[in-house]
């Protein structure tokens, strides 16, 4: 125990550094040290999210930027630790990302990709710019459960290019019953009803938030 708090601390520091080569090399000494994957992914890597987070949040002495770093080294290192699980973990669901059509920031839609994977969901990111029809053939394609649509522009997220045109489709196709879908960004964060107004599910303000609701919407 008193080993993997230690290991947590400089885990932790590593991260906060933004020394993502630390970091991994601190992860590969503490598995040759004979601490098991599965302790890596559930006790070093999870709550070193959660605790950055509140950094940023509560105490501000994280950036978002150091918080991407975060999700990008957390997604690394548990699709390196999944494979040598002495058992295999059952994947919790499968979530399709993209940011709105119309919109290029793509920063909050990774960092929650990497806290959903360190959380054992299976992530498809299809990056920026992403219209309606996209999303939904690719989640009926991957067989997705939840349809994640990020927007940081109020254009992007209001406009029927966006979580409305996804809604549309589903409800046209007869998909609402089989595929969520969940919105996130700065336009939602200012009006919290916004995303019943585009027809969404739930909104996530941060990753682990939508880790949560992700967690709540999928069987």
């Amino acid at each position: 125990m008193k080993l993997l708090k230690e290991i947590l601390e400089t885990y932790y520091n590593a991260v906060f550094d933004s020394n993502r080569d630390k970091a991994v090399e601190i992860v590969k000494t503490a598995v040759d040290n004979g601490i098991k994957p599965e302790e890596i992914v559930f006790k070093i890597v999870v709550p070193t999210i959660e605790r950055l987070l509140t950094d940023l949040t509560e105490k501000q002495d994280a950036t978002l930027a150091q918080h991407f770093i975060c999700s990008k080294v957390s997604a690394e290192v548990t699709d390196a630790m999944i494979p040598l699980f002495a058992k295999k973990q059952a994947k919790k669901g499968r979530i399709l990302l993209g940011t709105a059509m119309g919109d290029f920031h793509g920063l909050g839609k990774k960092i929650v990709a990497g806290c959903l994977k360190a959380h054992m969901f299976e992530v498809h990111d299809l990056g920026i710019n992403v219209a309606p029809e996209k999303f939904v053939d690719e989640a009926v394609r991957l067989d997705a459960d939840v349809i994640g649509v990020s927007s940081m522009m109020v254009h992007s997220a209001r406009g029927e290019k966006g979580a409305a045109g996804v809604r549309k489709l589903l409800r046209e196709r007869d998909l609402e019953g089989r595929i969520k879908l969940v919105v996130g960004g700065a336009p939602y964060q200012f009006d919290h009803k916004l995303y019943e107004i585009v027809g969404a599910d739930a909104f996530a303000e941060n990753g682990i938030e939508a880790v949560k609701i992700i967690e709540n919407l999928v069987p």
